[in-house]
């Protein structure tokens, strides 16, 4: 009995390391996309730099012109002493961009998980079941402060 299972765990290292052989070449080429996909992305951003910077250097030349009355065929300014637009507000980062709703349902995850697995004896099922529970429980007690908060501003 003990060479049955000694044969059989020998042919599983001997299958999986040969596997690992072709998930090795798979990876590679993987990582090579990436790195790839990367440096793309970053020519693109040099790019849309470099357009910015080309638009922002017309722009200064054309008020230079309307400033100095000298204008050039090329470069006449569409509309003088235009302002330039508000800058929208700063959006908000991480836990604070979160609705209630959401932020209900993973601290009700959270706490239902740690509960389930103290009250049922198969921890993890036990935790399964809380995290389940708790989710839904949070959720929806996310998704009345939001509804009680949307009804607020409203008015």
């Amino acid at each position: 009995m003990k060479q049955i299972l000694v044969a059989l765990a020998a042919a599983v290292v001997f299958f999986s390391c040969k596997s690992n052989a072709d998930n090795a070449a798979a990876i590679e080429s993987a990582k090579k996309a990436t790195i790839d996909s990367m440096n793309n992305v970053s020519a693109i951003k040099q790019q849309v730099v470099d357009s910015m910077n080309a638009l922002k250097s017309n722009r200064s030349h054309s008020r230079e012109n309307v400033a100095g009355t000298q204008y050039n065929n090329e470069t006449a300014p569409a509309v003088a002493n235009t302002e330039a637009p508000a800058p929208a507000p700063a959006k908000k980062k991480g836990w604070k961009s979160w609705s209630h709703t959401a932020k209900g349902a993973v601290v009700g995850a959270g706490a239902g998980a740690v509960t389930g697995a103290i009250v049922n004896k198969d921890r993890l099922k036990g935790a399964a079941i809380g995290t389940l529970i708790g989710a839904g429980v949070g959720a929806g007690t996310g998704a009345i402060v939001d509804h009680k908060k949307k009804q607020s501003t409203q008015q």
